[in-house]
């Protein structure tokens, strides 16, 4: 930049920014980069995982084999001896946290090599230490542990004083590099900066009615706390800044869209609308019908609606949205609806078309005077079926078009594209909705929907852009289903699942099954944390957290669905009864034949993925037999359960899982078998789950954007941080007039971390 004299004056430094090879070295800087950790904002963000007190002792129970772990503990003893039997020498010390034990461990080519370590574990000094838990005839142990003794590693004796009286921030650690050494590092970073180096994202105003500390300053009070009260501080501010951030850029989001030009699509008076209403053969539910004047009154204003429909199972959220689109279609435009799988576009394709019966048939024998057409474009179609589906929606002939990313291709036009609803949204990524939107001459309303109760706080956080719909409601005449988990290793609780199947077939209904992987021998992705997926975009084994298998061993192999097919198959139980297959690999006439022999009866039961989780609507279904279903969520398990008892018969939901009771997966199969209520469901899972997971961002391998705030917990944080990022955008939408927080924007939702909140 220039100065008032036109010289050329050097930007200032963005100290944040700053390479932590420059700041510390480059063998620091390379073990802190094992942890993702390559600038000064990045360390300065590690935050502290906890805080001990120099007086509290870490539990020494509670370490578990193959861990690393920073302990706090008391020295025992410490004794070196030679080794007779492979020669050099060994320090065994013992710590204590005063009921429980641990051994250190440390080799050498001879004693004297050992004596420091000797020195300076002497019996009643506290010290941390770090490393691997190991096991040795039965006591736990660490072998050649990292260790700081408290009071003792340090400069002088002012230090040691200082250090001995204040808490002690325990960093999330690695083999490369102790907590301990990255505090220091923390400290070489911190301790130079001045405000002017640590821009602050949260305006003066709002700091200061808010009553929090400055950002330099809450990172001082995490880092280097002299008590209690003071990190806590910290971290009540840098909660609220993160809630903040986030909401400031959906609430600047928010203001885009409603900047935007969109065409209004009011009501019309004798319309398809109310045709279709008066041949529904059932009563809307009081909920339908509120939600439903919301979504229309949106539609007929000129901006664009942007709107989430959540729901519980079976509460009618397709009848909610089919209503929308025939408002569209009355006003002169076309309604698209994107669905995740072929499976599922093809269910919606079907449900539309027996819910708008003659309605659907516009311009064919029998069609009513006043219709439209019902196209369904998938990538595996027919060439002639396409090719006429695809003239259908260009010439306006279909009012509604069913698709899945097919809806997304250059050749898929349409005459005047009003209203786009997407299923289950985040299985679709920001670009596949633009590309959908951006086919109509204006700004097409949005409708997103999910089958998967959202808490509020979590709707506030990752759609805070949409305004949010709720149906709680069930329509009149559902049975219920009926939850039941059966131990795995229990041979005659299993055998009375499969006769509880004979059962139901017997009297004319249907049974699915449901296997998280298709083919024996694949190797699930369980320990690298991220869902695997098959070909139609349908999850195979979920991210959830595992237990042990019986006995702390390994889990056994998965079900599958092939291997599991035939073992029913050969069942004596259910000689005669028609198995069928049904998985995302299959080619689409396959899944298609598959799905209709089911529903017709001619194959009475199905064993599938998660293929079958959202929307899939048979009434005749009523049993639901999940195995391994402790490697499922709470909330995917509660969609399964679903598809069953959608009639009038009730529905009976099997869990066959190995979980023991009391842990996390047991805990999660038996909160499901004792509610139905799925916002109860989706509460729960939140509390359960990790973060990342409920946000999305494990979807990506990313990991959540959120350090610190907990959506489960930090609501009434997230409350204000919204209310106050909207009175900001309210003065200025573009937020130009604060950098420092357009900054913040732009580093805390950089990349893959933007990702899950583009998904609304």
């Amino acid at each position: 930049m220039t100065s008032e004299l036109g010289e050329v004056v050097a930007a200032p430094a963005d100290r944040l920014s700053e390479p932590l090879t420059r700041l510390l070295g480059p063998r620091t800087a390379t073990a802190l980069a094992k942890l993702g950790l390559h600038t000064a904002h990045d360390l300065l963000r590690h935050y502290p995982r906890r805080y001990s007190e120099p007086g509290t002792l870490t539990d020494l129970s509670s370490l578990v084999v193959g861990e690393h772990v920073t302990v706090m503990a008391e020295v025992r003893q410490a004794t070196v001896r030679s080794m007779r039997s492979r020669g050099g020498a060994m320090l065994q010390a013992v710590v204590t946290d005063g009921r429980h034990s641990l051994h250190l461990t440390f080799f050498a080519k001879g004693a004297g090599a050992l004596r420091s370590h000797e020195h300076k574990l002497r019996a009643g000094r506290v010290g941390l230490f770090t490393g691997v838990v190991g096991e040795y005839r039965g006591d736990r142990q660490l072998t050649h542990p990292d260790y700081r003794i408290i009071g003792v590693d340090v400069e002088d004796e002012d230090e040691a004083l200082a250090e001995a009286s204040r808490p002690i921030p325990i960093y999330p650690a690695g083999a490369a590099i102790p907590s301990w050494r990255i505090a220091t590092s923390v400290r070489t970073v911190l301790d130079p900066l001045t405000p002017a180096d640590v821009p602050d994202p949260v305006p003066d105003e709002l700091r200061t009615r808010r009553g929090l500390v400055t950002l330099l300053g809450a990172l001082t009070d995490v880092h280097a706390p002299h008590d209690d009260a003071q990190w806590r501080q910290g971290l009540k501010r840098l909660k609220y800044e993160e809630a903040f951030v986030l909401q400031a850029e959906l609430a600047r989001r928010r203001a885009r869209a409603a900047a935007q030009h969109a065409t209004a699509r009011p009501p019309r008076a004798g319309g398809l609308l109310d045709d279709f209403d008066a041949r529904l053969p059932f009563t809307l539910t009081a909920g339908q019908r509120a939600v439903g004047a919301e979504i229309g009154a949106e539609l007929a204003q000129p901006r664009p609606m942007q709107r989430l429909l959540q729901g519980e199972v079976g509460s009618g959220k397709t009848v909610v949205a089919l209503r929308a689109m025939l408002q569209v279609v009355d006003a002169g435009g076309q309604a698209a609806l994107l669905a995740p799988t072929e499976v599922l576009a093809a269910q919606h394709a079907r449900t539309l078309r027996a819910l708008l019966g003659p309605l659907a048939e516009a311009g064919f024998l029998g069609g009513a005077d006043q219709g439209t057409r019902v196209a369904l474009l998938t990538g595996s179609q027919a060439t002639a079926a396409r090719r006429e589906n695809l003239a259908d929606a260009a010439g306006g002939r279909a009012g509604i078009v069913v698709g899945t990313h097919a809806l997304l291709s250059e050749t898929v036009q349409f005459a005047d594209l009003g209203l786009v609803v997407v299923d289950e949204q985040h299985r679709f990524g920001v670009e596949q909705r633009d590309l959908l939107r951006a086919k109509g001459s204006t700004t097409p309303h949005l409708l997103v929907m999910t089958a998967t109760p959202i808490p509020r706080t979590v709707a506030m956080t990752v759609f805070g852009d949409l305004e949010t719909s709720s149906l709680t409601e069930v329509p009149a005449g559902r049975s219920g289903v009926t939850t039941h988990v059966v131990p795995a290793d229990n041979a005659a609780w299993t055998r009375r699942t499969w006769q509880r199947v004979k059962e139901e077939v017997d009297a004319g209904r249907r049974a699915y099954v449901v296997c998280p992987r298709i083919e024996a021998g694949e190797a699930p992705d369980g320990t690298t944390g991220r869902a695997r997926a098959d070909d139609d975009g349908a999850d195979l084994v979920l991210d959830v957290e595992q237990d042990a298998g019986p006995g702390g061993g390994p889990q056994p192999p998965l079900r599958a669905v092939v291997e599991v097919a035939d073992m029913l198959r050969g069942l004596p139980v259910l000689a005669g009864v028609g198995v069928g297959v049904l998985h995302g690999r299959m080619p689409p006439e396959d899944k298609e034949r598959a799905m209709a022999d089911f529903a017709s009866g001619r194959v009475p039961v199905l064993v599938s993925t998660t293929v079958i989780e959202v929307g899939v609507d048979v009434p005749e279904a009523t049993v639901m037999v999940v195995l391994d279903a402790d490697r499922f969520g709470l909330s995917q398990l509660h969609q399964l359960r679903g598809r069953v008892g959608r009639g009038t018969e009730p529905g009976l939901c099997l869990l066959v899982s190995g979980a023991s009771p009391g842990t996390p997966a047991g805990t999660r199969l038996q909160t499901l078998a004792e509610t139905t209520d799925g916002f109860a469901l989706a509460a729960v899972d939140l509390e359960l789950r990790r973060e990342g997971d409920v946000l999305g961002a494990a979807q990506s391998g990313a990991a959540s954007s959120l350090r610190l705030l907990r959506v489960a917990r930090d609501a009434d944080v997230i409350e204000r941080a919204r209310a106050d990022a909207r009175e900001l955008v309210d003065q200025d939408p573009t937020l130009d007039a604060w950098p420092a927080l357009g900054a913040a924007i732009d580093r805390q939702l950089a990349g893959e971390r933007e990702e899950f909140l583009e998904r609304t």
